[in-house]
């Protein structure tokens, strides 16, 4: 069981990253490991100046291939794989015949959209760069895609890139479920609407132990010879027979968290189904209407033109997260992804912090008023608190 799940952001920003916002990056952290969601310029920049671990990122998944969601990827893999510069006629370099396969680590496992393979496989060869350790790329795959078998790249396999990466077909429902899984999480996606193709994803913690009473038990586990062993079995809610017959049963498991983390999109509606009751919806809000809070807001502009000019360009408005969020029955809602507008040092800036007062007002009015509505600012950690029931 994963005691401890959280979001720090390391990129908040939309297309332009300001002085307050980089580009869009975030990392989920289970206890110690971390999975990156996007990974825009400077991304490993700003996991230096985090609390995040380079060494402990096992995972990074891709939204869609923008460059403010994708620029960092390479040079975060050079780092976190201990990459260098070779020759090209570098041959010599055991990394350059290899190496890294026979590496006792586990790879960086990449998921996103079609381009992805070919954008990783291109910028390392055209680079020059040789990676220390493996990587794997798998894709999922848009019914509009070229198919399954088809690789997306038509340079040849990558030294470092393992053969095992996977071409995931979308199934009829749109969704592509069930992308990761282990005795922990389960990880599933489905497209959003955007201007390019673009996918969110759901993280889904396994049922997880119910809370003990060792009242209910201490009396009978007296009469074992290994009392500590049982109240272990009875903990993971397991069933447990004693020699005498008496039948214990641990506590009913728990629902466990979940996460939604979505990328640019106007309507992410097609992810509806299996976002349902999701414990953190992460939803962009890229533009707001913020008429004598914000002073840039031009004088002709109304919320329909803003949502207009939002929508046109592939994105959201805080109301429009506020609606979807209420709309999957979310428990909480982080705003993410903004305009370059928009600061992010509202802990400081008093006109920031009134701006993004209102950003956030304006997503509530359209969520329920009891549930709480985040924006996320660069580096700011969000704790995933573990379902009581």
């Amino acid at each position: 069981m994963v005691s401890s799940v959280s979001v720090t952001f390391l990129g908040t920003a939309s297309a332009q990253p300001s002085t307050t916002r980089n580009h869009s990056s975030l990392a989920l952290r289970l206890d110690g490991d971390v999975w990156l969601f996007d990974c825009g310029e400077a991304t490993q920049h700003q996991v230096q100046k985090s609390s995040v671990k380079m060494s402990k990122i096992q995972k990074i998944f891709i939204t869609h291939t923008h460059g403010d969601h994708i620029f960092g990827l390479l040079p975060l893999l050079a780092s976190r794989l201990n990459g260098a510069g070779g020759m090209a006629n570098g041959a010599d370099d055991p990394r350059a015949q290899g190496a890294a396969h026979s590496l006792a680590t586990e790879p960086i496992e990449i998921y996103g959209p079609y381009g992805t393979r070919a954008y990783v496989r291109s910028g390392l060869v055209y680079t020059h760069t040789l990676l220390g350790g493996p990587y794997v790329v798998h894709e999922l795959r848009f019914a509009s895609d070229p198919p399954p078998s088809a690789d997306s790249s038509t340079l040849p396999l990558n030294s470092a890139e393992l053969s095992t990466g996977r071409n995931i077909v979308q199934q009829a429902d749109g969704t592509w479920p069930d992308i990761f899984t282990s005795d922990q999480f389960i990880v599933s996606a489905a497209p959003i609407k955007h201007s390019v193709p673009c996918v969110g994803y759901v993280i889904l913690e396994r049922p997880v132990p119910g809370k003990m009473n060792p009242s209910l038990y201490i009396p009978h586990l007296k009469r074992t010879r290994m009392p500590l062993s049982v109240l272990r079995q009875l903990q993971q809610g397991e069933s447990v027979t004693l020699p005498d017959g008496t039948l214990l049963e641990g506590p009913q498991r728990r629902p466990g968290r979940k996460l939604v983390i979505l990328g640019d999109t106007y309507d992410p509606s097609p992810i509806a189904s299996i976002a349902a009751d999701a414990d953190i919806l992460i939803h962009e809000a890229t533009n707001a209407h913020l008429p004598g809070v914000d002073p840039d807001t031009k004088a002709a502009d109304t919320y329909e033109i803003v949502h207009e000019r939002a929508t046109s360009r592939g994105h959201s408005t805080p109301q429009m997260a506020g609606a979807f969020a209420k709309r999957i029955g979310a428990r909480k809602l982080v705003l993410n992804h903004f305009s370059a507008r928009y600061a992010g040092d509202d802990d400081l800036n008093e006109t920031a912090r009134k701006i993004m007062e209102a950003i956030r007002d304006s997503a509530q009015d359209k969520f329920d008023t009891d549930k709480e509505v985040i924006c996320a600012r660069d580096f700011m950690t969000v704790d995933v608190e573990a379902r009581n029931s």
